[in-house]
């Protein structure tokens, strides 16, 4: 006779299935491949064209620009914000590091303000206190898939004058009080790395905005300057989205609502089965107790596209946590383990540890678990059930 458990133990849940997607999409994806290769049209072209004016349309903004990657997308537009060195754009130290590379990379300064800890987003409350006759812009970052809260973000943008960039890399399809995220700042970077929402077969992103200066600008910018061709009139790059990948994100496109709700019911699904554990913290702003856990927030009249699904459990046993669940087939992951301000490369900017509290216990206790859309309930209780089991432990 089977044993439950060990068969329940023998199914393994990794943290992301590539392969899962490519099955149901495979036949479209092949022939919009086939379809470029036949053109012999691989740069630029009616393929990224189309491609532009469907985002564009999706994030109901006027332009869509695509460009070679996501850093490239914020690259590009500080470059058409016209960001230069001695400058200041304020984000946040919890993110991706191109959120503040490329602000560096221009030779300004980044400005760090600390997260809500609920939402893991750059805290308006911050803002104003770090404003100076320096700064140029904000960079708020959707993280995890979830937007900032925009409003009092572009209310003091617009009372200093500064341009909002918003770093949507992490959440196409996210809603914010009914607007797209996208569409709620002067400019947006999206990205197409393959583990995203909707991802390329290798790097890709945008760069949207309804402002059609800006647009003619960063149009210009992505490819040398160029106006016309190889009359340079800016300093521009090679930031090109090749027309291979946007026939691929094409083909996926019209899957991106099914994958996006599949993920919100995974979602759903473990907020209830760790009710049901027991375990759940009550209180998600207080101290992370060992035997507890604790669940992203969804804030009030917004749509998180679960780009990761990430809790809190006590930083003591977050590591050993992952080494469980790993002796069990269980992929997690950390985003991110050490926050902007402590990395190597911006020791100039003079922070220590302790400046920015919420970011830094964020680094120490937040874990992404699986939540593709393609993820199977056994697979989720599963991982419901193997937490559960060390927390209690």
């Amino acid at each position: 006779m089977s044993d439950p458990v060990a068969s329940s133990r023998a199914i393994a849940v990794p943290f992301l299935e590539l392969h899962a997607q490519f099955s149901t999409v495979r036949d479209d994806v092949l022939t919009a491949i086939n379809r470029v290769v036949e053109s012999q049209h691989f740069i630029l072209g009616p393929e990224v064209e189309a491609l532009e004016r469907d985002i564009a349309q999706l994030t109901q903004s006027q332009f869509a620009i695509g460009v070679s990657s996501g850093t490239d997308a914020l690259l590009v537009a500080l470059m058409g914000l016209d960001i230069a060195p001695g400058d200041e754009v304020i984000t946040t130290p919890f993110s991706f590091f191109a959120t503040a590379g490329c602000i560096a990379r221009l030779g300004a300064k980044p400005v760090f303000v600390d997260i809500d800890p609920q939402t893991f987003n750059l805290d308006p409350a911050g803002l104003e206190a770090n404003i100076t006759p320096r700064t140029q812009a904000i960079i708020p970052v959707h993280l995890y898939g979830q937007t900032a809260d925009m409003d009092p973000i572009v209310t003091i943008a617009k009372r200093h004058e500064l341009a909002v960039l918003e770093d949507a890399a992490q959440a196409i399809g996210a809603m914010y009080h009914g607007r797209p995220a996208g569409s709620l700042g002067n400019v947006a970077a999206l990205s197409f790395f393959p583990t995203k929402n909707l991802g390329a077969f290798g790097d890709g992103g945008m760069v949207l905005t309804s402002d059609e200066a800006l647009a003619k600008r960063m149009v210009m910018l992505r490819n040398h300057g160029f106006q016309p061709k190889y009359h340079s009139q800016v300093l521009g790059g090679n930031f090109r989205l090749d027309a291979l990948q946007a026939a691929v994100l094409r083909a996926k496109l019209p899957h991106l609502q099914t994958w996006t709700e599949a993920r919100r019911d995974h979602a759903a699904f473990y907020r209830q089965a760790f009710s049901e554990t027991g375990l759940r913290s009550s209180d998600p702003t207080g101290p992370t107790e060992p035997g507890q856990i604790v669940l992203p927030i969804e804030s009030r009249d917004c749509r998180h596209v679960y780009h990761q699904f990430v809790i809190r459990v006590a930083a003591e046993r977050r590591d050993p946590l992952r080494k469980h669940l790993a002796e069990q087939q269980i992929g997690t992951e950390v985003y991110y383990p050490l926050p902007l301000h402590v990395q190597g490369c911006f020791a100039n900017l003079g922070h220590r540890i302790g400046d920015f509290p919420h970011s830094e216990r964020a680094a120490a206790e937040t874990v992404a678990l699986p939540i593709y859309a393609e993820l199977l309930p056994e697979q989720q209780q599963r991982v419901v059930s193997a937490i559960a089991e060390y927390i209690r432990r």
